[in-house]
């Protein structure tokens, strides 16, 4: 068995599958059918696109899967050239045993607006003998040709009761402790990413005793309490305590400004303010978090950001 814990854990049935039940109902249907039109599933990383596509060739090909399945990461090759070639090539024979193969293109949102045209083509011309399954991330950087060919399925993040289940059954199995606390300190580090949540409980794991604190600090997060309680310094006027808790932080933990406003954003519903200030310092927030993308300095900008709490601390009194 790997011992990376994301291929140890991937889901080999399709009720493993969670948080995607309406999905899963319906690909049920295609797999008793033993038919399926062309696919496309979108969504945020982690939620299970490519666990789900491996789930429906191997139930439909068992021990024959590898024969009559292709994958392809579209981001590695995107060009034209892996569509006429490698993909064409394997679409256009007919399965030995089979009714039809299946290719897989992960993170096709990558591919050129010429491959995707090629794409279509092929999807058109081998229908017969193949079936695609696309996987991306933005559904809009796919041309219409291509999504009108597929049966589109949006993926979600996953909820917390999903990830709760996930989290039990791999403590359960690995021998870890874990209370509440800890649980949902990995729900809110990974952020609904399946993937993500899986690896930061494997980095946690040297201990068989996991915390939330461990966690945050494994996860490169700032903990909800420390991020309201420089906010809370600010608000109240005293401007530069919190101005020099909020550089150790960022010095201690290694967090990035954009890490740092990420997290003061969802803080800031539950500051003890009025509803217009709170709605002055979100949109404060996508101001400073543009200049970041933009390349400003990141101490300079959150210390704006802090005096921009300062000031609305004032205002409130």
């Amino acid at each position: 068995m790997s011992g990376i814990w994301t291929e140890k854990y991937r889901p080999k049935e399709l009720s493993e599958i969670q948080g995607q039940d309406e999905i899963i109902s319906k690909v049920k249907y295609f797999l008793e059918n033993k038919n399926m039109p062309h696919l496309m599933f979108t969504g945020p990383a982690g939620t299970g696109k490519s666990s789900l596509s491996l789930v429906i060739v191997k139930k439909l090909y068992n021990e024959a899967w590898r024969d009559n399945y292709l994958e392809l990461n579209a981001s590695d090759e995107r060009g034209i050239d892996v569509v006429r070639q490698k993909v064409k090539d394997f679409a256009r024979t007919k399965s030995i045993s089979e009714k039809f193969k299946i290719i897989f293109l992960d993170e096709a949102d990558a591919l050129t607006r010429d491959a995707q045209q090629a794409l279509r083509r092929t999807m058109e011309n081998f229908t017969k003998t193949c079936r695609f399954i696309l996987s991306c991330n933005y559904s809009s950087k796919i041309i219409d040709p291509i999504q009108s060919r597929c049966v589109v399925f949006r993926f979600k993040k996953l909820n917390f009761e999903a990830a709760e289940k996930i989290i039990k059954n791999i403590a359960e199995k690995e021998g870890l402790s874990m209370d509440e606390k800890a649980i949902n300190a990995l729900y809110t580090a990974s952020e609904g990413d399946c993937r993500r949540m899986i690896n930061i409980l494997q980095a946690c794991s040297s201990t068989k005793e996991i915390t939330d604190e461990k966690i945050y600090s494994i996860s490169k997060s700032a903990h909800p309490a420390e991020i309201k309680s420089i906010l809370t310094l600010a608000i109240s006027g005293n401007f530069l305590a919190s101005r020099e808790r909020l550089l150790d932080l960022m010095l201690k933990q290694s967090l990035s400004g954009m890490d740092l406003v990420k997290a003061i954003q969802k803080e800031i519903p539950n500051l003890d303010i009025e509803e217009r200030i709170k709605l002055k310092l979100i949109e404060k927030c996508g101001d400073i978090e543009f200049h970041l993308v933009e390349g400003s300095d990141e101490f300079i900008q959150l210390e704006s950001f802090l005096a921009s709490f300062s000031l609305a601390g004032t205002k409130a009194k």
